[in-house]
């Protein structure tokens, strides 16, 4: 006969779990694993990262406590006795009011997400009732709380020892009903560099997340990251980073760039460990150098200069955290000052650039970025690396201003193509950093997850026209 096994079960409501533990008993009384991290996530329980164990005695059947939504996850089992627990999903969505309801003794516990009101009645005298918890309790986070009436008709729970005869504390009694309250809030999503081109583009695809500029929080600087509740993020996405490429390469760059893309991402991960944040980061094609004419995401880092070295840097500290996304991406095109907006002007001002025509590549519209960044975190997309660009022709610098040139009425000839050693000849006074020859990023991955962007050359017409019509 085989020997029993621990399991988790799905519920009616999303994320709530049954696990159904092991009594290993014999005539001394028995034993189990509460809480045996490895085996749990394994079987499919989130690596939630519990920091508290609670347990509460209760004298005598039929203390009935609850529904709260506390702003945490817990594990809630029974060391003594038994239970009838019942719980309540405050979320918003069309499972807001699910109901469900399990009879639990020491055999059994259950997992239950934040959002999600959880409560429970004794059936025996005596009963000890345990619950590990992914955050601190404090006075002060009582106010994030979700609370629903035990009696609420609408949620039509029986219990087993009726409300009228079962040990309630006046607070409990007084909560309101489920039609009178708003639902759990959402963890928030946080935008780091909200001003920046793609920072912008974020803020519009995702509306409700807080976007915080240089002047909130400035990676370069410590202090600026204790002046923000993180206890209440669920998800940073890290627009910001030092690009001055050039400068990078001098004393002061240098220092400036490992401060904002190594120092300010370690502080990121901390934060993001500690409050089980998922953290997402957007690299760059500077981590390669560009001998490979087309990158996936497994390919080993080897910068070139001091930006992309300070990028792989940041890329390999999120890789180790649990929750993350790094999004590896190029040539990115926005509102802001960009390559494509430059030839745009010189076109109309009739000048005719030198431009490179030895560095290959996709451009980026932060449109298509933003909403590859917000596919991922809503889709269910498995932690790593993924490369988003737009899709289509592989082309270079020259060959996209010629198309520029083109869509303003210029002549693609006006365009003067020289290698990127002839160009920064002709700069002689400013510093050049080295660049990857090719900087185009395979798409597979992303393409697979249900994402596919558009086509960067149709992209760029719409832009063109744009920017056009906006003169």
């Amino acid at each position: 006969m085989a020997a029993p096994t621990m399991t988790v079960r799905d519920t009616s409501i999303p994320g709530l779990l049954v696990l159904d533990l092991v009594l290993h008993g014999d005539d001394r009384g028995w034993f189990k694993e509460n809480w045996q991290r490895a085996k749990m996530t394994e079987l499919g329980l989130p690596d939630f990262g519990p920091v508290q164990h609670s347990v509460a005695r209760n004298a005598t059947a039929g203390v009935t406590r609850g529904f709260h939504a506390e702003p945490w996850d817990k594990l809630v089992s029974v060391a003594a006795g038994r239970i009838f627990g019942a719980w309540v999903d405050l979320r918003a969505g069309e499972n807001f009011g699910t109901v469900e309801t399990l009879e639990l003794g020491p055999e059994t516990a259950v997992f239950v997400p934040r959002g999600v009101a959880n409560s429970y009645q004794t059936l025996d005298d005596e009963t000890v009732y345990s619950y590990l918890v992914n955050d601190h309790w404090s006075p002060e986070k009582r106010k994030a709380y979700g609370y629903v009436n035990l009696a609420d008709e609408t949620l039509g729970v029986q219990w087993p020892i009726p409300l009228a005869e079962a040990t309630m504390s006046d607070a409990d009694v007084a909560h309101p009903r489920l039609a009178d309250i708003s639902p759990v809030r959402e963890r928030d999503t946080v935008v780091i560099g909200a001003d920046g081109q793609l920072g912008t583009a974020l803020m519009v695809q995702i509306p409700t997340a807080i976007g915080m500029t240089r002047s909130t929080l400035d990676l370069a600087e410590p202090d600026s990251f204790t002046s923000v509740d993180w206890s209440s993020v669920g998800t940073i996405i890290n627009a910001a980073a030092y690009t001055a490429v050039d400068d990078a390469e001098t004393t002061a760059g240098r220092r400036a760039a490992w401060a904002a893309n190594v120092e300010g991402v370690a502080r990121l991960c901390r934060i993001a460990e500690q409050h089980r944040i998922t953290l997402v980061h957007i690299s760059s094609d500077y981590v390669f150098d560009g001998t490979v004419e087309e990158h996936d995401e497994d390919e080993a880092l080897s910068p070139l200069g001091v930006y992309g070295q300070t990028k792989a840097a940041g890329d390999a500290l999120v890789g180790q955290l649990q929750r993350h996304h790094v999004v590896r991406t190029s040539w990115v095109i926005g509102s802001g000052r960009n390559f494509v907006s430059t030839m745009i002007d010189l076109a109309e001002r009739g000048v005719s650039p030198a431009v490179v025509d030895d560095q290959y590549g996709r451009l980026t519209f932060v449109e298509d970025l933003a909403a590859g960044i917000d596919h991922l975190l809503h889709s269910g997309a498995p932690s790593g690396t993924w490369n988003l660009t737009n899709t289509g022709q592989v082309q270079s610098w020259a060959d996209i201003a010629g198309d520029v040139f083109e869509l303003c009425g210029r002549d693609r000839s006006d365009i003067t193509s020289v290698t990127t050693d002839e160009y920064a000849k002709q700069q002689p006074e400013r510093p050049t950093a080295p660049r990857p020859r090719h900087s185009a990023l395979r798409l597979d991955r992303i393409s697979d997850a249900g994402f596919r962007p558009p086509d960067a050359r149709e992209r760029l017409h719409a832009y063109v026209a744009d920017r056009l019509a906006s003169r």
